[in-house]
């Protein structure tokens, strides 16, 4: 380990929700040493479920900021024991589980600035923080905050063209918001308030590192066009918060040298250069190697779609967020619920628990399924927020059943028609070189990945993204490391492994998709309409 451990590297780091994790890549872009500590399995004491604390009003959800000082301080005891050779890393950046927040009590910075190299850091940092357990991107406690902020700066659709989004429970302002309102003497003790990203640059730093603009767009506080504070947002939710947040800055910026804490008690060199963390999915994207015009689409639990765009379009779903890779550009976020489970679903009810009579039953049916169309929400969906199956005939009448295989299609049609459409709503279009990167358990069925290919008109790529984040935290640092020299993120990136071509659009698709493509969106708003919203 330590012989290969002995070249010049880059590490990248993830503060997720259920674990810190760590990669070193070499100058060749490849992946050679990895660990990972899991809040629940090696950090007993604090006793977290899946890394959280869920409270009793089920609403609200936090995670101890010890437990991830503590879980850094194991991953850097473990790499030590292993002989990895820390002299050799030239920089290092990171992602951090989005919308978390860090509260660092009066007089933190001096202790930052302070630490001694005898002694681990959870030892010297349990009395840094005014607020002990952090908010985390599940609470979904502050809807009153929510909706004071829509109204502050005139409604919903105002504070999406400012932010990128419209106002969101887990979102950075809203949690400091109520922070305020319940507890003004730990909000007035704050000295700074981090994201979890800029919390974990803070600790490599020896000094609070600011939020980068593409973690700062998930706060419903940065102006996402000219990448500032909102002034109106702030005075809305807490006052003299400014100087609590810092400046932001360019999500590729080299923000210091590494902590002389780190020099001294793990052999980083002192040229070792911290380049700004941001957000877990931001990270994937640089991960994913991204680039304009492309889309990445996890079909998971959740099905969630990353999109590149040049020219965002604000709306009522999904985020924009400013691009982690170029300033000049953003990305957007869209979350559909009704992922794999509704998969599943379907496959027991009309494939007979098989995946490949599923995947027969693509094969057998035409592109456009005859123009029947299904939409299929077992549970509430995030965008549209719609429940129930319903089914249309060719004709527009709503129908209670279909035969298996024309089910099994109008799925599969109907939620990358969906995807689509909410995408195109958010100014994504499909260009000439526009590539779709499928990740997630239903990327292995190449029958689902060619109707994707059909209704985007687009090829897909597989890629194995287990690690995205991380290791697109590592690639962030190498180009953190060039950005002086104003080297494209794709440039940087172009030894890293490919994805692999899994599927092209059939002939005739663009045809089929694009007159069907209204008449969902038309049938979507019909049934929007007629559905009561989610309770208050």
């Amino acid at each position: 380990m330590a012989e290969q451990a002995a070249r010049p590297c880059c590490l990248g780091w993830d503060f997720s929700t259920q674990q810190v994790k760590v990669v070193a890549v070499d100058a060749e872009l490849n992946v050679f040493y990895e660990d990972s500590v899991n809040f629940d399995k090696d950090l007993l004491e604090f006793g977290t479920q899946g890394g959280v604390h869920v409270h009793e009003d089920g609403l609200t959800v936090t995670s101890p900021v010890l437990m991830w000082v503590q879980a850094l301080d194991i991953i850097l005891e473990r790499m030590k024991a292993s002989g990895f050779d820390f002299s050799q890393v030239l920089a290092l950046s990171g992602a951090g589980q989005q919308h978390g927040s860090v509260y660092w009590k009066a007089g933190a910075s001096h202790v930052l600035t302070s630490l001694s190299p005898d002694l681990l850091l959870h030892k010297q940092l349990q009395a840094c923080f005014s607020i002990r357990d952090s908010p985390v991107w599940m609470d979904s406690s502050t809807t009153v905050q929510c909706r004071r902020l829509e109204a502050a700066v005139g409604g919903a659709q105002a504070l999406s063209c400012l932010t990128g989004s419209r106002a969101y429970e887990r979102f950075t302002g809203n949690q400091i918001a109520k922070i305020y309102q319940q507890n003004p003497e730990a909000y007035a003790h704050t000295e700074r308030i981090s994201l979890v990203s800029s919390f974990a640059a803070s600790l490599f730093l020896g000094s609070y590192a600011p939020i980068d603009y593409s973690d700062g767009s998930g706060m419903n506080l940065l102006q996402i066009q000219d990448k500032v504070w909102s002034q109106v947002c702030l005075r809305a939710c807490a006052p003299h918060l400014e100087e609590k947040l810092g400046s932001p800055v360019p999500s590729c910026s080299v923000v210091g040298a590494i902590s002389s804490y780190f020099v001294q008690r793990y052999g980083f060199p002192p040229g070792c250069k911290v380049v700004a963390f941001t957000g877990d999915n931001p990270a994937s994207l640089a991960g994913m190697k991204l680039e304009e015009g492309d889309i990445a689409v996890s079909l998971g639990t959740s099905d969630t779609l990353f999109l590149w765009l040049q020219e965002p379009m604000a709306a009522l779903e999904g985020h924009i967020f400013c691009n982690p890779v170029d300033a000049q550009h953003y990305m957007a976020l869209l979350c559909f619920k009704n992922g794999s489970l509704m998969r599943e679903k379907i496959r027991d009810e009309s494939a007979s628990c098989s995946w490949s009579d599923f995947s027969e039953a693509l094969q057998s049916t035409e592109m456009g399924n005859g123009g029947n169309l299904g939409f299929y929400f077992d549970v509430m969906e995030i965008t549209p927020e719609i429940t129930g199956r319903h089914r249309f005939s060719a004709e527009n009448r709503q129908v209670s059943a279909f035969p298996g295989a024309v089910e099994i299609r109008a799925l599969i049609e109907g939620q990358f028609m969906a995807k689509r459409i909410h995408a195109e709503g958010l100014g994504y279009r499909v260009m000439p070189k526009t590539k779709i990167l499928a990740t997630g358990g239903a990327s292995h069925n190449r029958d689902i990945l060619q109707v994707l290919a059909d209704v985007f008109g687009a090829p897909v790529y597989v890629t194995d993204t287990a690690n995205s984040a991380c290791v697109g935290s590592a690639y962030r640092a190498f180009h953190g490391l060039a950005a002086g020299t104003d080297v494209p993120f794709s440039e940087m990136v172009k030894l890293a492994p490919n994805p692999r071509l899994a599927a092209t659009p059939s002939p005739g698709a663009s045809q089929v998709y694009e007159a069907l493509l209204p008449r969902y969106a038309k049938l979507e708003q019909r049934i929007l309409s007629q559905t009561p919203g989610p309770p208050e």
